[in-house]
């Protein structure tokens, strides 16, 4: 067994306590550099997530940018779209919102002005004319024209033709306005299928635009006033109320009609419209600034339209057509051989009873097309001149006969 001094014991002791201190420090310092490196690791990882997620969006911002330019591109409009457009810049202030006042009674039976109707026109001429529907301005004791910039003007009217519904007005702008204006077109050349559009005010909505094609040409349409239009133009272009006296145009922007009114059996805004060619407002147009009236031909005849009670009296065969009283002497009827009646007859109530003749001739077609109401008389003479010269269909002893009549002038007729 060995022995160990006192010495030994010292030096053993104090070596001991050495070696455990230094142990215990280098497990601490250790320690501390692994806790140390951690942080530094997930900064590391941070800052190289950062930097990955603005590569991220960066790449995403590139992408998205690529991807708009590809999804918006120049807007482009089709043919059709192009010249609806073209139309529309170039016309639409050319029409106008006409509005009116009539004359009408309050509760003390005086008169007031109150609010009328309204419509559209067109502006035919820079110097203020615009041509509309008589109907539009029907009754008005004051007129009014609202241009595209908001401006008023009162209008007047220069001449109005119920048996076509047209109707021209004035009024008077500045001087230094420069009025655009639209022109007639030629309707004679209009075919079924046929574009057109149509620019008005329905429903107080200024210079609305709508399409449509021509539907049918030459259509008769029995008016408000009970007076046929014959050769009007059938269309599926919306014609509303306000579009009334408003343009139907063709592609190239010339009018080609008046858009005066639309049919419908179920009595709401979804129907036929109707337009008067311009072929007719032309020759009215031109009469009403020249004449102040149209001048028409006429038949120098006082007539009585037929019915069943004067057919039975008289013992006729036939109910329907123009009976012809009588006859101006040396006037365009008798000229022709046309003969009136021989006996004399009182019709109607004794308040209303009017004297005429009965036992002469009964026109019963003009030009080839019948006759059976005062309403197809007068269209047929609608576009008539003084001068021309119409077949005229009697009725006699049963019989149809043809007589040449050359037409003089209405008032002359009266």
């Amino acid at each position: 067994m060995k022995l160990y001094t006192r010495r030994h014991l010292f030096f053993s002791t104090i070596t001991t306590v050495i070696i455990t201190a230094a142990a215990v420090l280098g497990a601490q310092k250790i320690f501390s550099l692994g806790n140390s490196s951690q942080p530094q690791e997930a900064a590391a990882q941070d800052e190289a997530g950062a930097s990955n997620n603005a590569a991220s969006a960066q790449a995403a911002a590139t992408s998205l940018q690529g991807q708009t330019l590809v999804a918006s591109p120049a807007v482009t409009y089709t043919a059709d779209e192009q010249q609806n457009i073209s139309v529309y810049q170039q016309f639409n202030e050319a029409v106008v919102n006409i509005t009116t006042q009539v004359m009408g009674m309050n509760w003390f039976f005086e008169p007031i002005a109150e609010d009328g109707g309204s419509g559209s026109g067109s502006i035919i001429d820079s110097r203020g004319y615009v041509i509309t529907n008589v109907h539009v301005i029907e009754k008005a004791t004051k007129i009014y024209i609202s241009l595209y910039d908001g401006s008023q003007y009162e209008g007047r009217v220069v001449g109005s033709d119920v048996e076509s519904d047209i109707a021209v007005l004035k009024f008077d702008p500045p001087k230094d306005l420069v009025l655009k204006t639209i022109q007639f077109g030629d309707s004679e050349k209009l075919k079924v299928g046929q574009k057109v559009i149509a620019i008005g005010n329905p429903f107080g909505f200024e210079r609305t635009l709508t399409t449509g094609i021509v539907s049918a040409l030459g259509r008769p349409i029995k008016n408000s006033n009970n007076i046929i239009i014959r050769g009007m133009i059938q269309t599926d272009a919306s014609i509303n109320p306000g579009n009334s006296g408003g343009p139907l145009l063709d592609t190239a922007g010339n009018m080609i009609g008046i858009n005066t009114m639309i049919y419908s059996s179920s009595g709401s805004n979804a129907g036929i419209g109707f337009a008067v060619p311009a072929s007719t407002a032309r020759r009215v147009v031109s009469d009403l600034l020249q004449y102040g009236k149209v001048r028409r031909g006429a038949i120098q005849a006082s007539l009585v339209q037929m019915s069943r009670a004067i057919a039975d009296y008289a013992r006729l065969d036939i109910s329907q057509g123009i009976l012809v009283s009588e006859t101006t002497r040396g006037g365009n009827a008798d000229k022709a051989g046309i003969k009136g009646g021989t006996q004399a007859v009182r019709y109607g109530n004794s308040r209303n009873a009017r004297t005429f003749y009965i036992g002469g001739d009964i026109i019963v077609g003009i030009d080839g097309v019948q006759v059976a109401t005062y309403s197809d008389y007068y269209s047929m003479l609608e576009n008539k001149r003084p001068g021309d010269t119409v077949t005229v269909t009697i009725h006699r002893n049963k019989k149809n006969y043809d007589c040449k009549v050359v037409l003089a002038e209405e008032s002359a007729a009266e």
